[in-house]
């Protein structure tokens, strides 16, 4: 595909690197040098110097042949997004797709003019981010979580510890201590080890460390749960350090959600602003939340999560350690430096949240067949989970999954067959139109992609 991504900001050039690593043809248009300059520095990727929103720049860019135009305009007002986006689609862009930083163009009704202007998909990170927290703290004895189809099907992600019940057993041996009631419930789907995803055999043993995938129904979540010892916590009140716009949108759902809110920001006129925007019950403390003891005496302990959304990675991490320390069961750290992921893990945090892994998995979709109703990249591993919607006559339709030859780094986890969802085994035969959970390493999403089409 023949992709132009405008802005060179974090997200545009994870986007285009990304996209680069999969054969695509990526042009990357900006106004500053020095994101020119360090995006060249390290890829192959073709790039343009000059003002997003010329006209002549998007024709040299060769926007009028672009299969995907892609408008990540970093720090600056949405409008240049749109603007951009807009010119693309009139000069030829088969689709188009842009960042916004303002809810309202996400409700129902703005979504559907811009869809008739041209705009296939508008997106808003910080947003998407803050609804990825929320789930966390529904969810909270996984290190990560999904659902399909309003919960019907969920992927949970386990991080196995020194008391895990599962621990030094093999994956036949987990089996085989399941009932076959509940192996037709959940099913083990991948391992992240060292940095490593495995897609696990009867022979895999489970070790100290592990991040566990798996996906269950909604009646497998209990005995999913019991199996490796976890436990929803019941999350009441919620501490929230940093008020950008996650902390500022992740307060307001959980106020009116009916949790106990404090929000921590340093900037004193960003706490002004906060005090008028968010409900009256939202409690606002300027502070500065790197100080443990100011930490403590704002009563961090007393809370049932942790949430640290400030601008630094680092910041964010120690300060969900300490939070540990004091005794907050759910812990969750903003980290944008996707090779910090792991430290935060090993370090102890609870969920990790990553803005730039958000947005990838929704424009990945773009590049795959329309089949795919979307792409979620998890956090502890390289893998993808991708839902399709199956056509007639496609590939995967042609017998039982044993006989297919699906790719052997890939694994059909669910299926979800009008308003029944299921775990998929090898003699399940995947019939037009139902909606298929995929886990696949990187190397084999092409190849899984034909057999939808």
């Amino acid at each position: 595909m023949k992709i132009i991504i405008e802005g060179a900001g974090e997200v545009g050039s994870h986007l285009a690197k990304m996209l680069r690593a999969e054969a695509n043809e990526v042009t990357v248009i900006d106004d500053d040098s020095a994101r020119i300059t360090a995006l060249s520095a390290y890829t192959d990727i073709e790039t343009v110097l000059g003002n997003p929103s010329s006209i002549q720049v998007l024709r040299d860019a060769g926007a009028s042949k672009a299969d995907l135009f892609i408008a990540v305009y970093p720090l600056a007002a949405q409008e240049v997004n749109i603007v951009g986006a807009l010119l693309a689609k009139q000069l030829g862009a088969a689709k188009v797709i842009a960042r916004v930083n303002d809810e309202d163009y996400l409700n129902a009704e703005n979504r559907l003019l811009f869809k008739e202007l041209g705009i296939e998909l508008m997106f808003y990170p910080e947003k998407s981010a803050a609804d990825e927290i929320v789930a966390f703290l529904k969810h909270n004895s996984t290190a990560e979580t999904m659902d399909f189809a309003r919960g019907r099907l969920q992927i949970a992600v386990f991080k196995l510890t020194e008391d895990s019940p599962i621990l030094d057993l093999k994956l036949l041996e987990f089996i085989k201590d399941t009932t076959p009631e509940e192996l037709k419930q959940f099913r083990v789907i991948a391992i992240s080890r060292e940095e490593k995803t495995l897609i696990p055999r009867l022979d895999t043993k489970f070790l100290y460390g592990d991040l566990v995938f798996t996906i269950t129904t909604r009646e497998g979540v209990e005995p999913l749960y019991r199996h490796f010892g976890k436990t929803n916590v019941s999350i009441g009140s919620a501490f929230i350090l940093g008020g950008g716009p996650i902390g500022e949108m992740l307060a307001r759902t959980l106020s009116r959600s009916g949790l106990r809110v404090k929000l921590v920001e340093s900037d004193k006129e960003r706490c002004v602003e906060l005090s008028e925007k968010l409900p009256e019950d939202v409690r606002i403390v300027n502070g500065d939340g790197r100080n443990s003891d100011f930490l403590y005496e704002e009563g961090i302990q007393d809370y049932d999560a942790f949430i640290a959304l400030t601008g630094s990675d680092e910041s964010n991490v120690l300060s969900c350690v300490v939070a540990k320390k004091f005794g907050v069961p759910r812990t969750i750290a903003e980290v944008e430096n996707i090779e910090y992921i792991h430290i935060a893990e090993e370090m102890g945090v609870d969920n990790v949240i990553n803005k730039k892994l958000i947005t990838a998995g929704r424009i990945f979709k773009f590049t795959l067949s329309g089949k795919a109703r979307f792409v979620r990249y998890m956090t502890g591993t390289n893998a993808e989970v991708i839902e399709y919607t199956v056509a007639p006559g496609a590939a995967i339709t042609q017998g039982p999954i044993k006989d297919i030859d699906f790719p052997r780094n890939a694994i059909i986890g669910g299926i979800i067959r009008g308003s029944e969802a299921f775990i998929a085994v090898g003699d399940t035969v995947i019939q037009p139109y139902d909606r298929v959970a995929i886990f696949a390493l990187p190397e084999t999403i092409r190849e899984i992609d034909r057999f939808f089409r």
